[in-house]
């Protein structure tokens, strides 16, 4: 082991103790919110056999990736902000670093191949259901999420090889990979390089794939000659836009850069807009804005 560093202290957000259970107390409810939010999602699609489409099977798996992404952040934070876990092994911060670089990757990849749904949906409206098979559904599902865990892979690898000598103190809630290049006492221009080229790679080219896929739908929208028809399709994918613009400006700002420059501050205050807010907004993104949602919803607090 290279390591002279065995383990990390998180310092979380420095303050009195009524700041910091303040900070406890909303994080805790955003949490809540966020599981009950992307879980009754799942439900609702599960329950409701008109929302059986790959629109909203993609729908579930990014509710699913919410969950995860979520719960492998607040639990932690809540410990450090309390003072109850501050301290994290070097292994778990790798494998910590590892597991939500590759739930963020996989939702980048996700989002693109949502957008490219949708303009299977509005450009090719006749050939969408022979294009979009629920074969092919579940083969880009997959694939997002091997991409994502795969493209990681190197580096966590390659930040599991860096000397840490000392400080030990991470200024963050969780193991971000600008903290520890921040206290890494060997060279860490690979690291650097290797996120660099992994975020071009896996958040530029599936912006590209989004916005280029956007391009399409919007030009086509903009040809219905129908006032009502124009809406009717922006509709159908205006929540998924809102979300897009939402995750990839939070993510471009920590990751797409040749170095590590950014403030470990307003790191920590991006991560937690990245981490727990949009997780958060999500759901209640998708059912005010989707009509399908809001439909299926009703009939099932009918039911009830």
């Amino acid at each position: 082991n290279r390591t002279s560093v065995k383990e990390f202290i998180l310092l979380g957000f420095p303050g009195t103790w009524q700041f910091r259970v303040s900070f406890v107390v909303v994080f805790a409810l955003m949490y809540t919110l966020t599981v009950i939010g992307n879980a009754s999602i799942i439900a609702l699609v599960w329950r409701s056999s008109n929302l059986h489409t790959p629109m909203y099977f993609f729908l579930c798996n990014l509710s699913f990736l919410e969950i995860w992404y979520t719960t492998g952040v607040v639990p932690k934070a809540i410990g450090v902000m309390l003072g109850t876990s501050q301290t994290i092994s070097f292994n778990v911060c790798i494998l910590q670093l590892f597991f939500l670089l590759s739930l963020g990757s996989t939702e980048c990849f996700l989002l693109s191949v949502m957008a490219y749904d949708r303009y299977l949906a509005i450009c090719c409206p006749l050939r969408y259901s022979s294009l979009m098979s629920s074969v092919l559904s579940v083969r880009l599902a997959l694939s997002s999420c091997l991409g994502g865990f795969l493209a990681i892979s190197l580096l966590a690898f390659l930040t599991s090889r860096l000397t840490f000598c000392g400080p030990d103190v991470i200024n963050h809630f969780i193991c971000d990979i600008d903290a520890c290049l921040a206290l890494s006492c060997s060279d860490t221009w690979p690291v650097e390089l290797a996120t660099f080229l992994v975020s071009i790679i896996v958040v530029v080219a599936s912006c590209v794939v989004t916005l280029v896929s956007y391009m399409y739908i919007i030009s086509s929208i903009l040809r219905i000659q129908s006032g009502h028809g124009r809406k009717k399709a922006f509709s159908t994918c205006s929540a998924h836009l809102s979300v897009v613009t939402i995750w990839y400006g939070s993510t471009m700002f920590l990751y797409v850069k040749p170095s590590a420059q950014n403030s470990l501050d307003v790191n920590k205050i991006v991560n937690t807009f990245n981490t727990m807010v949009t997780p958060l907004l999500n759901p209640f993104i998708y059912t005010l804005r989707n009509k399908e949602v809001k439909l299926a919803l009703g009939r099932a607090f009918q039911k009830k």
